[in-house]
């Protein structure tokens, strides 16, 4: 659809308000999911993050990469098991994760960056220290090379944004415990790099509008959550699965001082600039 210069103009003005707010700022954004993958939504994804950088805004892009993770252990004839959501890695697996990750997805995402007239360095958390690690254990089940944040140094990033350059962090994590590496959940990860950040937005891009009041009716989305409220949603079940640890992220932000932290829908074209240059907004958004 084309339109006009004076439409383009006036799209530009109304999103002076939001550029200013945001200028200088910084957002955190979780990606993954279907927005990964296909290769439509990952083209926005990117040209988002490249606008917000060029217009002042300093974005720290925190990556997953299960499908390729995935796809990865099918060829080489490893099956994928999970466990409560959460990727099963043994020795081999911590290894294709580190490969896939740190290697692979995480270069395809800095290239994209960079085609596009962005700049982009790509990071792991074993780089400068930025995610140490434990052994996750919960009582109950052997979750293998999966870790639990022990701490964050964010001087990394902070060296990488100075110099003008958007930070693209894949989640595997040194190990302090004599591990060398462990698997994150970057959920997890990306809200911990957000509050250690100071950021301004937290936003984790899903398959899912949000949080809904009926799974299968996308009218009941809820677009404000309290996080007093969220033990009481996953007693009646409107908050389930999968969608726990997520919203459990979210909660942890927002008790950490995040202002916004936004659980958006990955699958529709620009929902980054959507819900940062706009009084639309879309998504979820979880608050004190």
């Amino acid at each position: 659809m084309l339109i006009s210069n004076s439409d383009k103009a006036s799209v530009l003005n109304q999103a002076l308000p939001y550029i200013q707010k945001y200028y200088g700022k910084t957002v955190v954004v979780k990606y993954g999911g279907n927005a990964m993958t296909s290769e439509e939504l990952k083209a926005a994804v990117i040209s988002d993050i490249v606008l917000l950088q060029l217009v002042g805004i300093h974005v720290v892009l925190v990556h997953g990469g299960g499908p390729e993770i995935s796809d990865m252990l099918k060829r080489v004839g490893k099956e994928s098991k999970f466990i409560n959501g959460m990727r099963y890695t043994d020795d081999e697996t911590v290894e294709i994760v580190q490969m896939v990750l740190a290697g692979k997805t995480n270069k395809d995402l800095v290239n994209h960056i960079e085609h596009i007239g962005g700049r982009a360095v790509g990071l792991c958390g074993i780089d400068g220290g930025l995610i140490k690690a434990k052994k996750l254990i919960d009582g109950e089940h052997d979750y293998g090379n999966v870790g639990e944040i022990t701490d964050i140094d964010i001087s990394i990033v902070n060296d990488v944004i100075s110099k003008g350059y958007i930070p693209v962090v894949s989640t595997v994590a040194y190990g302090e415990d004599g591990n060398p590496v462990y698997n994150i959940n970057a959920d997890v990860a990306a809200a911990k790099i957000a509050v250690a950040l100071g950021a301004q937005n937290l936003m984790l891009l899903t398959d899912i509008r949000g949080i809904m009041r009926d799974v299968h009716d996308e009218n009941t989305l809820m677009a404000e959550i309290k996080v007093s409220e969220v033990d009481g949603l996953i007693e009646e079940g409107i908050i389930s699965g999968g969608m726990i640890p997520k919203v459990q992220c979210c909660v942890d932000a927002v008790k950490g001082g995040i202002e916004k932290t936004i659980v958006i829908d990955g699958r529709i074209p620009h929902s980054i600039l959507i819900e940062l240059l706009s009084d639309e907004g879309i998504g979820t958004m979880f608050k004190l």
